[in-house]
């Protein structure tokens, strides 16, 4: 997929939330959310015949979570979805390196073709990011007006998130497997 138009699908949702919740409140930019990722995933579907997992995670837990926020009309669920979805994700690479499977390798090895152990430490560095997340969710939401929140949320992970990923860029570089002619990589020839 064009890498803009990932971007757009992922990020495309946040911005009808943020937009819809300057304009409509939290209540109305909670269905426009969940409106918003459903076509976000329609989307991805029609042009790649998959959903790649986080996403689909992801909107389980926004429909989830925005459910209960519309139903209950209480914000602090959608609030809260975050830091799940953050936990979720550690707990979930965590088990992966406790059990000897690499999920991150799993989901972005088309994406980098890098060592074992250079994913395991992607994966320890990923699980850091992931707490760091629910953690600052946790006291942004808690501390800050709901306006705030949404701005944060938009506007705030999204570049940490980049920053953080680039911040990784040393280890894929340092780990990376050189193909070599015949199409095969370097650690293909020592199994």
């Amino acid at each position: 997929m064009n890498p803009l138009l990932k971007l757009g699908l992922e990020l495309g949702p946040l911005v009808v939330f943020f937009l819809a919740n300057t304009q409509l409140g939290i209540f109305t930019a909670t269905i426009a959310f969940m409106a918003a990722t459903a076509v976000s995933l329609a989307i991805s579907y029609a042009i790649n015949r998959s959903i790649p997992t986080m996403p689909l995670v992801t909107a389980v837990f926004v429909m989830v979570f925005g459910g209960l926020t519309i139903w209950l009309q209480d914000e602090t669920f959608i609030k809260i979805k975050p830091t799940l979805v953050n936990s979720l994700f550690a707990v979930i690479l965590t088990f992966g390196l406790l059990t000897g499977r690499l999920f991150l390798k799993m989901v972005l090895d088309s994406a980098f073709a890098i060592t074992d152990e250079g994913w395991i430490k992607m994966t320890r560095a990923w699980i850091a990011f992931f707490i760091f997340l629910a953690i600052l969710n946790e006291i942004v939401w808690r501390s800050v007006p709901t306006d705030t929140w949404v701005t944060f949320k938009v506007f705030g992970v999204m570049p940490l998130t980049l920053l953080f990923s680039f911040s990784l860029v040393p280890i894929i570089m340092k780990h990376a497997i050189e193909e070599e002619d015949d199409g095969e990589t370097a650690e293909d020839d020592e199994t």
